[in-house]
């Protein structure tokens, strides 16, 4: 089975879908993601802010920070691989990339992103 996990930004909450507006990219990664879940496909993430030793303790993504900053995350890493920076998967992707059934994340709206998860007064 593939090994997915993603390092985010540093957000107000683990997911960032916190205050008055809620960033919809966020939301459909949250919403991606307990799909996964649900069956039973592990996708691993991480913020910044929340658990900052999953990135140093990453030897590929503390690199990737030393080198690019925290500007260029969101960062996917596929088998312990980097396969993209600075946005989030879209659900093809996901589909692609984890060998999934193609219907399986088809009733998931993707909405342009949106990095001001905080605008709603969370921080």
């Amino acid at each position: 089975m593939k090994t997915m996990q993603i390092f985010e930004p540093a957000m107000c909450c683990s997911t960032g879908l916190c205050g008055a507006t809620v960033d919809p990219e966020l939301l459909r990664i949250s919403t991606v993601l307990d799909i996964l879940k649900k069956h039973t496909i592990s996708v691993e993430r991480y913020n910044l802010a929340s658990t900052p030793m999953a990135f140093i303790n990453n030897k590929i993504i503390s690199k990737f920070l030393f080198d690019k900053g925290p500007d260029s995350l969101p960062v996917v890493l596929l088998d312990d691989k980097i396969i993209l920076t600075g946005r989030y998967p879209a659900n093809a992707e996901f589909i692609k990339w984890l060998d999934l059934p193609a219907d399986l994340l088809n009733k998931i709206t993707e909405k342009p992103q949106n990095n001001d998860c905080c605008t709603g007064g969370c921080c």
